[in-house]
């Protein structure tokens, strides 16, 4: 028998404002108009985490995925897949020149899947992100990216179309332990930025006014690695769409849509696989999960 989740009623309300942005497919379109999202990370040690946010957002509905990684990981990561474009260039002493003119040609960057600790590297992507901040250009920070901010949260104060995406011990991290002081650290973050905290029941926080929205219980008991990096991946090409439509709250709209999105992909891969299951696995229910969830008219 399936297992039916009881959906609150404001998500299910985002949910099918959702459904109504998701750009049609056309042949009136060129290559680059349904999203072009670009990955900042991937080093030595971790060369999944970027694979795995890059391919959600192309095959959740994005064009194209760049990732721009150490040149340690590059080719590893290009053996993964032949449909992202990989830049070898985290670890160049120009990296950031190097980059910047491709910023300008994508939607939406997700910056710190798999980036790891180098001082240099972690050096690098901050200039990125002050870079991305400067010319209004949209960023999910994640995983290393929010290391950047443990003692540097000013970066994003007042920035807007930021979204932060830590687990409960980076959220710990980032705010503290004390539920009040948190409150008040966030305030300062202003109404730009939108934080999803992620764990059993997500939960994305609207910073200025201190409003939190508890995500339904999803997904399955099977935590395995690489789960965030697909929330990370589909939520850029979300906020993409999202901000395309001129809804007044696009952040929100896409936290929503793509925590509920990838739950449910956690729970279709684990209905066939149990504990084998792995996030290779939930990449292969993207298609079926986004076409029940999203495009089937009877899902609501």
């Amino acid at each position: 028998m399936s297992k039916i989740i009881e959906i609150p009623v404001h998500v299910q309300k985002l949910l099918t404002i959702f459904r109504t942005i998701i750009p049609k497919l056309t042949n009136g379109k060129y290559k680059g108009q349904y999203g072009r999202i670009g990955v900042i990370g991937g080093s030595l040690e971790y060369t999944g985490a970027p694979y795995f946010a890059a391919i959600t957002a192309m095959k959740v509905g994005a064009d194209l995925s760049h990732i721009f990684c150490h040149a340690d990981a590059a080719t590893v990561i290009k053996s993964y897949s032949p449909d992202l474009i990989v830049h070898p260039v985290l670890n160049r002493e120009d990296a950031v020149e190097e980059i910047k003119p491709w910023i300008d040609r994508l939607h939406v960057l997700v910056i710190g899947p798999g980036l790891g600790r180098d001082e240099r590297i972690l050096k690098t992507a901050t200039d990125i992100i002050k870079f991305c901040l400067g010319i209004g250009k949209p960023i999910v920070i994640d995983a290393d990216g929010l290391f950047i901010l443990n003692n540097n949260i000013d970066l994003v104060c007042g920035q807007r179309d930021v979204i932060l995406t830590p687990n409960a011990v980076e959220f710990e991290r980032l705010f503290g332990k004390d539920p009040a002081a948190a409150s008040e650290k966030m305030l300062l973050l202003g109404d730009g930025v939108v934080v999803l905290e992620k764990g059993a029941n997500d939960k994305i926080h609207i910073p200025h006014t201190n409003e939190v929205y508890a995500m339904p219980i999803g997904g399955s008991g099977r935590r395995c690695g690489g789960q965030g990096d697909l929330l990370s991946g589909s939520l850029a090409t979300f906020f993409y769409w999202a901000l395309q439509s001129n809804q007044s709250n696009p952040a929100y709209l896409a936290a929503c849509a793509s925590s509920y999105f990838v739950k449910k992909l956690n729970y279709a891969a684990f209905q066939k696989l149990g504990r084998s299951l792995v996030a290779s696995d939930m990449v292969n229910e993207i298609s079926t999960v986004f076409k029940t969830e999203f495009e089937n008219s009877n899902s609501d």
